[in-house]
């Protein structure tokens, strides 16, 4: 991309951070939710792999640098506000979460309380050495 202009559209919150979605670009799963500075949005359409911003390490994060599993990012939308990323992405190893499953969305609301629904695809252990 040219030109910047698009990335001073973004309304960017008070520390400059925007949330940013990931969805499945072929079955419309969102896999995850995480933050994006402006470089890490800038770096994210300029490279086709998702980067996010860190809060907890305070630094960008390129997505799969320890796990591998990666983002291919195929295509990056913003909600009408222009508040909201989201992005459809091919999931690189089928895994999108830390804790080995598919999704980060993976605890459904039932009557008893959270309950884990999706199944753990690979230990967090192997995934993380």
């Amino acid at each position: 991309m040219a030109s910047s202009n698009w990335l001073d559209e973004v309304l960017w919150d008070a520390q400059g951070l925007v949330p940013a979605i990931a969805q499945d670009a072929v079955t419309g799963e969102v896999l995850m939710f995480a933050w994006m500075n402006r470089e890490s949005l800038a770096i994210t359409a300029e490279t086709g792999h998702a980067v996010y911003w860190s809060r907890s390490r305070g630094r960008l994060w390129r997505k799969g640098e320890e796990s591998g599993h990666a983002q291919k990012v195929l295509e990056l939308r913003v909600d009408c506000d222009k508040d909201v990323v989201l992005m459809k992405i091919e999931q690189v190893g089928g895994i999108a979460c830390h804790t080995g499953r598919r999704s980060c969305f993976f605890n459904r609301l039932e009557v008893s309380g959270w309950l884990d629904v999706e199944p753990v695809l690979k230990d967090p252990k192997e995934i993380y050495k």
